[in-house]
């Protein structure tokens, strides 16, 4: 699943994913995978990104239930 509420947060903060990806020590093609939803972050990479982008776990990573 796409994380479009990390995507908008960052371009809100008007971030690159380059920029995003060297506040929180990895790569921009790590920010790329995760937006994608084709890399799922350790725990301590979301908070780490929650806190770069000044939004919570619920905000950026929270996935609502679809039934």
């Amino acid at each position: 699943m796409k994380n479009k509420a990390m995507k908008l947060a960052r371009v809100e903060m008007e971030l690159s994913q380059e920029a995003l990806a060297k506040r929180v020590g990895v790569t921009r093609q790590t920010i790329s995978m995760i937006e994608a939803g084709k890399f799922n972050p350790s725990l301590r990479l979301c908070l780490d990104i929650c806190h770069a982008l000044g939004k919570t776990l619920d905000d950026l990573f929270w996935e609502e239930d679809s039934q």
